[in-house]
């Protein structure tokens, strides 16, 4: 069942993904470089993060192209969630053996969640624009717009 998608994405909507997207890396990455832990304790959690972003725009793509009636194997929608779904475990396990406060581990899990889901909707954006051009001029249909553009045009 394919299903048509018409609408563009606001201005509004794609100025505010982008910034749901910078804001939470930004915040996850500030708290990274503030935090006094060990440095192989900041890749741990700066991979993790990057995982789950990619992951989490593989799964948007995957289902948006099944949706779309575009191929897409087995495999690969497979392999996108169990990615997106082991990122958010990785975290979670992470956290949940940290010593850090439990204010400092929501912190984490909050940016790390606001990071996933604006990076879906920055991708979600991106498709739509690139699929669906901005209005393109409309061609005459009839004899009498036919008439009247050829009339304007010279005039």
């Amino acid at each position: 069942m394919e299903q048509k998608f018409n609408q563009q994405p606001s201005n509004a909507f794609v100025a505010a993904s982008w910034a749901a997207l910078l804001i939470g890396m930004t915040a996850f990455i500030i708290g990274l470089w503030n935090a006094e832990m060990e440095l192989n304790e900041k890749g741990y959690y700066f991979t993790v993060l990057m995982f789950g972003l990619f992951s989490a725009i593989s799964v948007q793509k995957a289902v948006r192209d099944h949706m779309e009636g575009i191929p897409v194997t087995s495999l690969y929608y497979g392999i996108a969630w169990f990615t997106t779904l082991l990122s958010m475990l990785l975290l979670v396990v992470g956290l949940w053996n940290a010593e850090l406060t439990r204010s400092e581990k929501g912190f984490y899990a909050m940016a790390f969640t606001l990071s996933l889901f604006a990076a879906i909707a920055v991708q979600k954006n991106t498709r739509d624009a690139k699929v669906r051009p901005k209005e393109e001029p409309r061609q005459p249909s009839t004899v009498n717009e036919i008439t009247s553009t050829y009339v304007s045009k010279k005039l």
